[in-house]
């Protein structure tokens, strides 16, 4: 197959789809790889990397396009790349469509088969394409809010884990699953007062046993996460429903009882954000203040950290890659049922239920 790798054009993204390491396994299998020049450069690979691993270099993404039948990505393609797209490509990638209903209508008018790296699942129902950029964002999400906790970042003057004699900052995770679990790791680490709230008794069962008594745990009804909200200095949203626009958890009216200076990081962003008051950001701008809060909703967090975060992704989304390459997308998702969850467009059509109500738009299933 000729697989195609495109320069990433979102703002502030300096990943990759593909490392010349992965381009090696491709082309060692006989597959044909061509990479838009400079598509490395943001990581420190430099367009020999790529030619020394066995790929072509062309000028621009229109080339990558017209001589690819495959393209892999980082971020969801741009109104530009959408253009470029034709019903015979398979674009594999992180979509994000349920909010973003432009894109998805973009991307049903192309035609193309259009598999979402954060609907692939496993067989412990885990999100294994997710899975390494939710592990960064969450580590991320306690970096970034220390940072924007200072006073000169217009924040309360708090220091995450505080010093003898003064109390540390009060951490509220929403959501115990992979970004809360790392982002509680690291606030765990700097000393930070750590309590994660979630839905699922059982996960939360699981948390105690795991932090044992450097967290604490609590359910996350709305009375919960009102008086999380009304005393935490760092509230970090880190929820997610696979394929759907995240819930609104933390309404305007919770965040006018918080502390001004407090800070928000809203790791679902890219599915809508869980904070009734967010709206995303770059990387440009990454914050905004809403009642004396400050909000933190950069939609592609892990791309500050593009090399790590190049490196975990290729980690994941290799042997996907190789195999959609060896046996084309329907085979290989005959084959592959987890796979094939992946799937959210193809032929004109909304392949994924939860992207289809999230978008009020019909869904029809895809049958090998």
């Amino acid at each position: 197959m000729r697989v195609g790798v495109p320069k990433e054009i979102k703002n502030h993204e300096y990943r990759v789809g593909l490392t010349p390491p992965s381009v090696s396994e491709l082309t060692a299998l006989g597959h044909s790889v061509v990479v838009q020049t400079g598509a490395g450069l943001g990581i420190d690979f430099e367009d020999q990397d790529y030619i020394d691993a066995g790929a072509t270099i062309l000028p621009d993404a229109a080339s990558v396009f017209a001589q690819s039948d495959m393209i892999v990505k980082v971020k969801e393609p741009q109104p530009s790349e959408i253009a470029l797209l034709e019903s015979r490509h398979l674009l594999f990638t992180y979509l994000h469509l349920a909010a973003d209903k432009a894109q998805a209508e973009g991307l049903i008018k192309s035609g193309a088969t259009c598999i979402a790296y954060e609907t692939v699942t496993a067989n412990d129902r885990s999100l294994p394409l997710l899975k390494p950029m939710s592990e960064v964002a969450g580590r991320m999400s306690i970096q970034v809010g220390a940072h924007y906790l200072e006073k000169e970042q217009g924040g309360r003057g708090v220091l995450l884990g505080g010093v003898p004699g003064v109390a540390p900052a009060r951490v509220a995770i929403l959501g115990g699953g992979v970004s809360g679990v790392n982002a509680a790791q690291m606030a765990v680490g700097m000393r930070a007062d750590v309590t994660i709230y979630d839905i699922s008794n059982a996960r939360l069962a699981e948390l105690d046993m795991f932090f044992s008594s450097q967290i604490k745990t609590a359910y996350a009804s709305k009375a919960a996460i009102a008086s999380a909200v009304k005393n935490a200095h760092l509230v970090i949203g880190a929820v997610l429903v696979p394929g759907a626009a995240a819930p609104k958890l933390v309404t305007r009216e919770m965040l006018k009882t918080m502390k001004r200076g407090s800070v928000l990081v809203d790791i679902a962003i890219d599915q809508g954000g869980c904070f009734e008051t967010s709206h995303a950001t770059t990387h440009d701008n990454p914050v905004f203040e809403v009642d004396g809060v400050i909000h933190y909703c950069v939609a592609n967090m892990p791309g500050a950290v593009a090399r790590t975060s190049t490196f975990a992704l290729n980690n994941a989304t290799l042997p996907f890659v190789l195999k959609l390459a060896s046996l084309g997308a329907e085979k290989a998702m005959a084959a592959d049922p987890h796979l094939a969850n992946g799937l959210n467009v193809s032929n004109g059509k909304i392949r994924h239920q939860a992207v289809a109500d999230a978008l009020d738009l019909p869904f029809e299933a895809w049958s090998a």
